[in-house]
């Protein structure tokens, strides 16, 4: 049923980012392109889910039989992700779902697939890029992303995430502003990017690919904001949250062995919240 599953939720508060996006931002976002990035997702998510089901390698029903996360992933590259070719919109969709089937351990991914298909694009095609100013620093914006992201957060219980990514990096420039005696504006000017905190509450609390226990998520997102200050401010990389996620993501295979915890099931979600 429609909004029983919280992915419902996300799907519905993206397409709704898109959209505001494109309205009243005036983003030069072909529509063509995200109609690739949505056939291509969805498209890839039921070959690869059909190919492992029929080998019999992995029964997974909640790739098999749902492709709510692969939309979710579409609308994430159609948010972040530019391109001037279709071909590379398409190829950043289909490596971000095929990054699912492959890097996996005991049966888990650990690379959040938009992010690794924006890595991907960046890295390997000369069009592709990222605008984390897209947004703009407008106060409501922030206030939108934190109501709509604060509930999707309730349900999954990632707040954790969240506020050990943003309490680190806030630190960190707060640290540096007082260091270099810069007025807070300045401050303010990096903490209310609208891409920072669409990363910050949507992307980093997948809760399928990080880490399973709470401490093993709070020293993961510490580590993701260390590693952001350091790229953003000392190697000028305007793209850095993206680019250490991309980096730190594989330490969720460690934390999962130093901390056991259940994994997070979305079939387990919806039953408990249902």
């Amino acid at each position: 049923m429609l909004f029983k599953d919280i992915r419902d939720y996300q799907i519905l508060f993206l397409t709704l980012f898109l959209i505001l996006g494109i309205g009243a931002r005036d983003w030069t976002l072909q529509p063509q392109l995200i109609l690739v990035a949505i056939v291509t997702c969805i498209s890839i998510q039921w070959l690869l889910s059909s190919i492992v089901n029929h080998l019999s390698i992995v029964r997974d029903k909640e790739q098999t039989i749902s492709l709510r996360s692969a939309v979710i992933t579409s609308l994430g590259l159609s948010l972040l992700l530019r391109a001037d070719h279709w071909t590379t919109m398409a190829f950043a969709a289909a490596s971000a779902i095929a990054s699912k089937f492959v890097f996996k351990v005991d049966g888990k991914h650990f690379f959040n697939p938009a992010n690794f298909g924006i890595i991907s694009a960046l890295a390997l095609t000369p069009d592709a890029w990222v605008s984390p100013g897209q947004w703009g620093e407008d106060w409501w914006y922030g206030l939108l992303f934190a109501g709509t992201g604060g509930m999707i957060l309730k349900r999954v219980g990632r707040w954790d995430t969240t506020t050990a990514f943003l309490g680190t990096y806030a630190g960190l420039e707060a640290i540096r502003n007082i260091w270099l005696g810069w007025t807070w504006d300045v401050f303010l000017h990096r903490l209310t990017s609208g891409s920072l905190l669409l990363f910050a509450l949507f992307m980093i609390t997948d809760p399928r690919s990080i880490p399973n226990a709470k401490t093993g998520r709070i020293i993961w997102a510490v580590c993701i904001a260390l590693l952001t200050f350091l790229l953003r401010n000392y190697f000028y990389i305007s793209t850095a949250v993206f680019w250490a996620l991309f980096a730190i993501a594989p330490l969720t295979i460690l934390t999962d062995i130093l901390w056991s915890a259940p994994r997070f099931s979305w079939l387990m979600e919806r039953k408990v919240n249902g």
